[in-house]
């Protein structure tokens, strides 16, 4: 029995409780313990990781408040964090009893089958609630949904579970900010543009519904269209930061690079510098030949992200444009420095030593490249032409023929041995490989340039050309 003058309004202390509740296990009268109380008991066992009492307490109170949701669903959590899943469920049937629509019923048991990864259930659990369900609720289901069905793989269910969203809540943020990386991993770009049309004919001032619409045109590379929409999203919130980027690239795509630059530079007054957005001004100042500018911005950028090789690579290839060999090689060897396993960066640094004539150094580096991607063409014409060019004429034969070991049968790797025959003085071999060349594949003669600019006016050569001119 109670004694009713225990009760008051004012917060219970901890240890009032205990006695209390110690009273209640040994059968004595005791004072109340309001719902609210057993939940702040079972919470204070729990975290003195007080198994026995903590159970005791949940079936304590589940017997004296046997119509309180609050208590059976506290009871619920306790023992699926003990992993006692089935009897967990069997309390959270009995709040079916109780309370049919408890959402937070419908949740646990969802946990408790992911739990025990039967994912499919869980699906068919919360599915078959979904339209008994309005407003929050209903949106709750539907992104619970759309996370188990990215845990399935189930990429489409993924999208439809938010889009379902978005058609009874077309402003629901978390969904339109999902929506938009499903609709591109799902290829939904103009199942998307219509959706989102339909959301901005609702709720026309919707930046997000804008920007999604954007990013959809741009899925499918109507990049004026991604730009306009772009456009409306920014005029309804000009703090928009990934609709600067992504207008950025958009202007990009389209050769428009002053104008990508302009979109880059605001995102730079609204937004913490990136790394990213430095190098995709640099390169947009690259691609109008403004090296200095370009290098500008990529330095800015690698001093965010000192790691990224590819940053100082790109420093070097601007300095080649202007023919600046010795800060080319710097940059390269830095690029070189971060990252070795790069072909690419020691083909660079040796196309510059070559130009520097300091061929030794850039044999080293072409034999290197050759080296990390010995299944590349490209490797092995840079260190066949640097053999050539510096007079290492068997060296380069005897590359040219473990070259085709490991790419295969190649037409330019023909025009070479004719261009190396020639100049070992071996005439007549070498105008049969021209010959063999041409008629294999004429389109590959400017492989004779590569290796020699002037070895066409060879008068050897330019008869044997001129002569498979005319019967062509």
């Amino acid at each position: 029995m109670f004694n009713d003058d225990f009760f008051d309004d004012d917060f219970r202390d901890i240890d009032d409780l205990l006695i209390e509740f110690q009273k209640v296990k040994r059968g004595e009268p005791h004072g109340l313990i309001t719902e609210e109380d057993f939940e702040y008991l079972i919470d204070f066992f729990e975290s003195n990781c007080d198994k026995e009492n903590c159970l005791i307490a949940c079936d304590i109170s589940t017997t004296l408040y046997p119509f309180s949701s609050t208590l059976f669903l506290r009871k619920a959590e306790w023992l699926m964090d003990q992993k006692k899943y089935g009897q967990a469920l069997k309390v959270l049937d009995q709040i079916d009893e109780i309370d049919p629509h408890n959402i937070e019923c419908i949740f646990l048991k969802s946990d408790i089958l992911l739990e025990q990864n039967r994912f499919a259930e869980a699906v068919h659990l919360l599915e078959q609630y979904v339209d008994k369900f309005e407003s929050v609720d209903k949106t709750d289901i539907l992104l619970e949904l759309s996370e188990i069905y990215d845990e399935l793989e189930d990429f489409d269910n993924v999208y439809y579970s938010l889009k379902r969203i978005l058609k009874y809540e077309p402003s629901n943020e978390d969904a339109l900010l999902r929506i938009c990386f499903w609709a591109e991993i799902n290829n939904k770009h103009e199942d998307s543009i219509q959706l989102h049309q339909e959301i901005i004919e609702e709720t026309p001032f919707n930046a997000m519904a804008w920007y999604n619409l954007g990013v959809a045109y741009q899925g499918i590379k109507l990049y004026e269209k991604s730009i306009d929409a772009y456009e409306y999203c920014l005029a309804i919130d000009d703090k928009f930061e990934y609709a600067y980027r992504n207008q950025g690239d958009a202007y990009m795509q389209m050769k428009q690079f002053d104008k990508a630059i302009e979109v880059l530079e605001m995102h730079l007054n609204i937004a913490k510098p990136e790394d990213v957005i430095l190098d995709a001004i640099g390169y947009c100042w690259d691609k109008q030949k403004e090296y200095a500018k370009a290098r500008q911005y990529y330095r800015r950028a690698s001093q965010l992200n000192p790691q990224d090789d590819q940053i100082f690579f790109k420093i070097g290839e601007t300095y080649t444009k202007e023919l600046q060999w010795e800060k080319a090689v710097k940059a390269y060897s830095v690029a070189l420095h971060i990252n070795k396993n790069n072909a690419s960066y020691c083909m660079a640094l040796g196309n510059c030593l070559m130009e520097m004539n300091a061929d030794k150094e850039a044999l080293v580096c072409y034999i290197n490249a050759v080296q990390l991607r010995p299944d590349i063409k490209s490797t092995w014409q840079a260190l066949v032409k640097a053999l050539y060019m510096s007079n290492y004429l068997d060296d380069a034969l005897t590359q040219l023929a473990i070259a085709e070991e490991h790419c295969g049968h190649k037409t330019e790797f023909i025009y070479y041995k004719a261009v190396i025959l020639m100049a070992k003085g071996k005439t007549k071999e070498a105008v049969i490989y021209l010959e063999n060349a041409l008629i294999e594949n004429t389109k590959k003669v400017s492989a004779l340039a590569f290796i020699d600019k002037e070895i066409a006016h060879h008068p050897v050569f330019e008869e044997v050309l001129i002569r498979y001119k005319k019967k062509k």
